[in-house]
């Protein structure tokens, strides 16, 4: 039965690595409206530029059909060299927001765990053959940290349908802080399908035995206003907390005596 006009035929799909890229919006939007992070005007030019309120990182979205598409960069700190992180086209958004989001916090949690590994060991990944590194139980993602203990190098996160067959890579450079590449790993390792509109076309594989897309009809509405709904969310930790209300003092009693 073909969906109404007030429905939008939307596919949930799992494992959410193998999803496909999604709305690049989910990224964007918030960052500027939410974040007031600025962008520029260069209709000609097929990329999108976002620089932070401070200017000291700097996300762009550029086609790249030999490389990443997503790069964010930040520069130097008087704690951190600068560092970056990239990520390839068919990275899903909701990954790649988690960890715009983890940057883009106010306020992060005191004591908010800080090792990537930790949510996937949380689920059944195990260590892969590489040195360092974890695998997915279906073997279709992997994680793993270059260098060693002493010298602990970049992370990559892998996306792969067979040896040959990348899906998608996603890279933190060395000075990454540890809870920006901790969110994405944590969102790597959800496993609530992720929505995809019209996902035919940007699904890496329809094998049965590796992903399952979960087709409904969903009101329009609600898929319009879960971008909505998204940038609210983010703005409000932005708003500044109420002010406590200075207790009123008592009027003296009545001839000096206290009730």
């Amino acid at each position: 039965m073909p969906p109404t006009p007030e429905t939008v035929e939307v596919d949930f799909i799992a494992p959410r690595h193998l999803a496909g890229g999604g709305d690049p919006a989910w990224i964007t939007v918030p960052l500027h409206r939410a974040c007031g992070w600025s962008h520029g005007n260069d209709p000609l030019m097929p990329r999108v530029l976002l620089s932070s309120p401070d200017q000291k990182a700097l996300l762009r979205l550029e086609p790249d059909p030999d490389g990443q598409w997503w790069t964010l960069s930040h520069a130097a700190e008087p704690d951190r060299l600068a560092w970056y992180a990239s990520f390839g086209a068919r990275t899903p958004v909701e990954l790649i927001a988690a960890a715009t989001d983890a940057l883009t916090d106010p306020a992060p949690p005191a004591g908010a765990p800080s090792d990537p590994f930790e949510p996937l060991r949380q689920i059944g990944w195990s260590p892969a053959p590489a040195d360092n590194g974890l695998v997915s139980p279906d073997g279709t993602a992997y994680l793993q940290r270059l260098g060693s203990a002493e010298e602990p190098g970049a992370w990559f996160v892998t996306a792969t349908l067979g040896p040959d067959r990348p899906v998608w890579q996603a890279r933190f450079g060395v000075h990454t802080p540890a809870r920006l590449v901790t969110a994405f790993t944590a969102a790597l390792a959800d496993p609530k399908p992720v929505p995809r509109i019209d996902s035919g076309r940007s699904l890496p594989t329809r094998d049965p035995n590796v992903v399952t897309p979960r087709t409904t009809d969903v009101l329009a509405v609600y898929v319009a206003g879960a971008l909505e709904e998204r940038v609210h969310s983010l703005a409000a930790r932005h708003a500044a907390p109420p002010t406590s209300p200075v207790p009123s003092r008592q009027p003296p009693a009545k001839n000096n005596r206290s009730r």
